[in-house]
């Protein structure tokens, strides 16, 4: 009995080469810009302040979507907002 032939890969590869050359940030399935920071609690508290100055959360629908407080002081956060105001 024959074995059918492997299937070619090169359409794989051209998908997982797109994903890869996408900015880490963007996760295209929801259409927000996502970034994340891992800093003391005061520059943490500064950053945000920063992206919502900005970015303003009705406008851009800016908001701090994770954080947890890591050893040593550290917060590590993840900011999101829409790529533009339309």
């Amino acid at each position: 009995m024959r074995m059918p032939a492997k299937p070619p890969l090169e359409g794989l590869k051209k998908s997982l080469d797109k994903k890869r050359a996408q900015p880490a940030g963007r996760l295209p399935r929801d259409g927000f810009i996502r970034e994340t920071f891992s800093l003391p609690r005061e520059q943490a508290r500064a950053k945000a302040r920063e992206w919502l100055e900005r970015w303003p959360k009705q406008a851009y629908w800016t908001e701090v979507e994770r954080w947890a407080e890591r050893p040593g002081g550290q917060i590590e956060f993840t900011m999101r907002r829409l790529p533009n105001a339309d």
